[in-house]
């Protein structure tokens, strides 16, 4: 049996690690009333005004942002920093934008959902899929969130509505197909390369073309293009080559700039010579170059910094509770919802010899950007020789 000596070293052991457990218990519970602490003051700081408008705030409010695209897309490129920097410009003490951006309608309807429920003040919306996103702007109407639909009109209780006359886009699309065509434009046989049904605005394209086109080309094959995607136009494409025949072509209308991509994609990987005139929209900078190569005829180039303008600031007016009447310039419905204050802004054709007078003018793109060391022949012919 241990001795007595034992039994107290033994006890004062037993006692020290009592009071080792102690002194780690309490620090424990320190470190967790610090953290909560922490956490509670940065959600303080963060929180939202939960559809109140930045009324508790002396105006500042927070914004939403929900786009169908980022990265190299139209959307990541130009919209997206326009919207934050006229934002910052409006209000300098406001939380930066909370920005969301996805191609998946499902997914966007996720991230929508997660705005209302972080208790932003109003939301500035370009919808992938307007139907499926409808119940979502119900929602956030429920939740008094006003949203200002972007680019394409939304479904549902929107407050207001920016975007490019689409009608206009069209025509515009319509009469440059026409001119490059020249003498075949009178009877000769063209594709349509339409955007998705799900989208709106594709029709509206659409239309506006087809009253141009209509009674003076035969249109040999008209496509919708699911989700707007490349590779569906390529397929399309390259079963309107086999259909019609590579002389039976003698224009395309795509609709966007990633359309009459693939489209000359297509057309290259069958080898069809010489390549027929292509149109296109967005001013993408690889169809801008396409353009002063010759592959591609004319691209839409729609002015993003006044839609940028004209969105944040209804949505700031909205956030703070303020009519957007100032800011609407005209009025459209929805299927829900009727005379919805809007901003419908002009387009402009753009062509290998108008690149330099609306494109660089306006400082989308620097001729150094546009003229790489393979285009260098085509942009001295084009008048395109920088500073």
């Amino acid at each position: 049996m241990p001795g007595r000596a034992s039994l107290a070293r033994a006890s004062l052991a037993r006692a020290s690690l009592a009071r080792v457990s102690l002194a780690r218990a309490s620090l424990a519970r320190a470190s967790l009333a610090v953290t909560v602490a922490v956490a509670l003051t940065l959600v303080g700081a963060c929180g939202g005004g939960g559809g109140s408008g930045g009324n508790g705030n002396d105006g500042d409010i927070t914004v939403g942002l929900l786009l169908p695209g980022g990265g190299a897309s139209r959307f990541g490129q130009f919209d997206r920093p326009l919207i934050e920097k006229k934002f910052k410009e409006l209000c300098p003490s406001c939380p930066a934008v909370r920005v969301a951006a996805t191609p998946d309608p499902a997914v966007q309807r996720q991230q929508l959902e997660a705005m209302i429920t972080r208790g932003v003040d109003v939301l500035i919306v370009a919808a992938v899929d307007p139907k499926l996103l409808r119940p979502s702007i119900v929602a956030a109407d429920r939740a008094g969130i006003p949203v200002v639909a972007y680019d394409r009109l939304a479904q549902g209780p929107i407050s207001g509505y920016v975007t490019f006359d689409g009608a206009e886009v069209g025509r515009l699309q319509g009469e440059g197909l026409l001119e490059a065509m020249g003498a075949e434009a009178d009877g000769g046989q063209i594709v349509m390369m339409n955007g998705a049904t799900t989208d709106p605005n594709a029709d509206w394209f659409k239309q506006g073309a087809l009253s141009v086109l209509k009674g003076k080309v035969k249109i040999g094959k008209s496509y919708d293009t699911v989700g707007w995607r490349p590779e569906n136009a390529f397929v399309n494409m390259r079963g309107a080559i086999a259909d019609l025949g590579a002389d039976g072509i003698n224009g395309v209308l795509a609709a966007n700039d990633s359309l009459a991509g693939a489209v000359i994609s297509a057309l290259n990987a069958t080898e069809v010579r010489p390549l027929p005139p292509v149109t296109g929209q967005d001013a993408d900078l690889v169809a801008v170059r396409r353009i002063v190569k010759g592959d591609q005829y004319m691209t839409v180039y729609k002015p993003y910094k006044s839609a940028a303008d004209a969105a944040v600031e209804m949505a700031v007016a909205l956030g703070r509770g303020e009519p957007v009447e100032s800011v609407a310039t005209a009025t459209v419905d929805n299927a829900t919802t009727k005379d919805i204050p809007a901003v419908l802004l002009p387009s402009v054709s753009v062509t290998v010899g108008t690149i330099e007078d609306t494109l660089i003018k306006d400082g989308l793109y620097t001729v150094e950007q546009i003229c790489t060391p393979e285009l260098r022949a085509a942009c001295a012919r084009a008048g395109l020789t920088g500073g």
